[in-house]
């Protein structure tokens, strides 16, 4: 397939966000859902003005944070988790993947990604949003309620980077909770979400950089092949796109770690589809 930066893309910015990987610990502020970064926290990546024409046609990256999870050590409640798996991949997946949908397509776009929780009033001022590694997820009440509202109303959802059989089910109990009259689907390759942008060939499964580093293509032995499910309102529209046994926000966070992930996954697979899932939640 078409490459999505080419080469001097790729030799412009691999030294430039090579320590883009370090993932970032007590560094935000926040005013409102707002994330407000300094210079030196955005590793690399370019700042830019958002449009005051369209300023209220702008796409922002909205990453959900959650507290509560199955661990380990059984339920974990409360502040435990606050600093947990829902940072995953943060903030240099949100800043590359909103630089190159700033780059690439006709989108206005944010800068800066938020951080919200499903039971805040300014959800719905976003529509769309990201949960990542929900394999041991456990929605409130509040928040279950609150989710179930959003997407009825016409927001979306992108689930990311939860793997196997158990954290498949977890998240499918979670869900139900939310729909319990709604069952995720399959979607086949032809859907529009694999071609609006780019034309995706596979669905692609993509591992983590550290699991890539050692020659494995999944990370998990239950998880042989990815799965993209969705689930769809009455009227047939897509209010959630689930990405399980694959990682693209690694591929967008990891970009210029490895020249090798870059070309191999980050390239032609996690930024197309991305994008593609991007500009789909925004136009349909």
């Amino acid at each position: 397939m078409n490459a999505v930066f080419g080469k001097k893309f790729f030799l412009l910015l691999f030294g430039v966000l090579l320590a883009g990987w370090v993932v970032a610990q007590d560094y935000q502020r926040q005013y409102g859902g707002r994330r407000v970064m300094d210079e030196d926290l955005r590793n690399g990546v370019p700042m830019w003005e958002e449009s005051k024409e369209f300023k209220d046609d702008v796409f922002t990256f909205a990453r959900i944070q959650y507290d509560s999870h199955y661990g380990n050590y059984g339920w974990r409640g409360g502040r435990g988790g606050s600093r947990g798996k829902w940072r995953t991949d943060f903030p240099d997946a949100d800043l590359n993947l909103s630089f190159r949908l700033k780059e690439l397509t006709s989108l206005e776009v944010a800068p800066e990604g938020v951080i919200l929780r499903l039971t805040d009033e300014s959800l719905f001022d976003y529509p769309f949003i990201y949960i990542i590694e929900p394999g041991h997820l456990v929605f409130s009440e509040d928040e279950v309620l609150a989710l179930r509202r959003y997407l009825n109303k016409g927001g979306f959802l992108m689930v990311d980077d939860f793997w196997g059989e158990d954290e498949w089910a977890n998240f499918y109990r979670e869900m139900k909770r939310v729909f319990p009259d709604r069952e995720p689907v399959d979607v086949p390759l032809d859907h529009e979400i694999f071609h609006i942008v780019y034309d995706l060939d596979k669905k692609p499964q993509i591992p983590s950089i550290q699991h890539f580093m050692y020659g494995r293509k999944t990370e998990r032995a239950d998880a042989e092949s990815a799965n993209y499910r969705g689930i769809f309102d009455d009227d047939g529209r897509m209010m959630a796109f689930i990405c399980h046994n694959t990682d693209l926000g690694d591929g967008w966070e990891r970009e210029g770690v490895d020249r090798g992930y870059f070309e191999t996954y980050s390239e032609p697979y996690a930024y197309p589809l991305g994008i593609n899932i991007v500009t789909y939640a925004m136009t349909h």
